[in-house]
């Protein structure tokens, strides 16, 4: 019995001491935590979403999604390299607003000499470790050396596949601002970055970049949470308005209301970004099948969608192009446009949208 204890006593110290290293994060406190507690998306100590929403799907288990996750075919990832393109970022034209994916949920946009990076993760794993949640062959060709200067780093939630603690660190001397939702600050003032650097918003804030570049946070049904607590910061999908362009950068969301209340409030929209990948019934809420991009496209009433989640992760249990095979399939009888870029490969709107199917290996 006193060994039984000892075990438990040192188990329970070695998880406290891990859970203490910086790529965890921190959750809110102080000013930031008053803020967060006057938010009508706050209650009972947690972020809500807009309707009620289980992370895990009923019928489902933690032991059986462990289960499948150690099942999975070969085919979840690619069996070659990604292919890609390599673009030089700092002398990529902009004269329309141009954006470059790097995988998954990472993507620049310049336009006119301005410059947003939405959801960086280039250290090569989507975890706190190393050896868990590693980026396909091939899928990692940019980096932070890569990067121009930064004057707009937005970030959608905690996630570790969307905020990554190696990237963030190696970025904070590009990035002239941080734009995040309520409460991740408290995150990357942990890691360094300025407090006065920092814009962290709420479900229908808004700023006013310059005359003509704005920034609104609109709602997503997702969590958040980087340790064992859930929705202590918010998650959040975005409105940018620039240089006459309407942009929708949609984070993680489950299919909901909202993307009508969105496309009827801000649309219509140029180009959506929406997630397609990484998605499972048994947690159908907060991710989205591929007909649910479809629909949320329709209803955010936007001309071009580009699926982003997918290309670089393994995060469930699907082949890793089936997302993008299905998706194409339902878009091909819509009338809005799919760009599929290659990574690296540039999209200007207006102008150039790569519709190659590239995925069939």
């Amino acid at each position: 019995m006193q060994i039984l204890l000892l075990l438990i006593i040192i188990l329970g110290l070695t998880t406290y001491l891990f859970l203490q290293q910086k790529v965890f994060g921190k959750n809110p406190t102080g000013t930031r935590l008053t803020r967060i507690e006057k938010s009508p998306n706050y209650r009972d100590g947690f972020f809500q979403n807009q309707s009620v929403t289980e992370v895990m799907s009923e019928g489902a288990s933690t032991l059986g999604t462990m289960w499948k996750f150690l099942n999975k075919t070969k085919n979840v990832e690619p069996q070659q390299i990604m292919p890609s393109i390599k673009t030089d970022l700092i002398n990529l034209a902009d004269d329309k607003p141009t954006i470059v994916w790097f995988g998954h949920s990472s993507y620049l946009i310049k336009s006119k000499g301005f410059t947003i990076l939405m959801d960086p993760v280039f250290s090569g794993s989507a975890s706190p470790v190393s050896f868990f949640g590693k980026s396909f062959a091939g899928s990692d060709v940019y980096n932070v050396d890569d990067m121009p200067k930064i004057d707009m780093l937005i970030l959608s939630h905690d996630h570790y596949d969307h905020l990554d603690y190696e990237t963030i660190t190696k970025l904070i001397p590009k990035v002239k601002k941080f734009y995040t939702a309520l409460g991740v600050g408290e995150h990357l003032e942990h890691w360094g970055v300025k407090p006065e650097n920092i814009v962290e918003f709420d479900w229908w804030e808004n700023q006013q970049i310059s005359p003509d570049i704005s920034i609104t946070a609109t709602p997503a049904r997702h969590f958040s949470g980087r340790g064992f607590t859930r929705a202590k910061s918010l998650w959040a999908s975005y409105v940018l308005k620039i240089h006459g362009y309407n942009l929708f950068l949609g984070g993680d969301s489950g299919y909901d209301k909202h993307f009508k209340i969105i496309g009827d409030k801000f649309g219509p929209f140029d180009i959506a970004f929406l997630e397609n990948g990484q998605y499972n019934m048994d947690w159908h809420a907060i991710h989205t099948l591929p007909e649910e991009t479809a629909q949320a496209a329709k209803n955010l009433n936007t001309k071009v969608l580009m699926p982003v989640h997918w290309g670089k992760f393994v995060l469930a249990f699907h082949d890793w192009n089936e997302p993008i095979s299905d998706l194409k399939k339902i878009m091909d009888k819509q009338n809005i446009k799919l760009t599929t870029p290659l990574i690296g490969e540039p999209v200007v709107l207006d102008g150039v949208y790569p519709d190659k199917i590239w995925w069939n290996f």
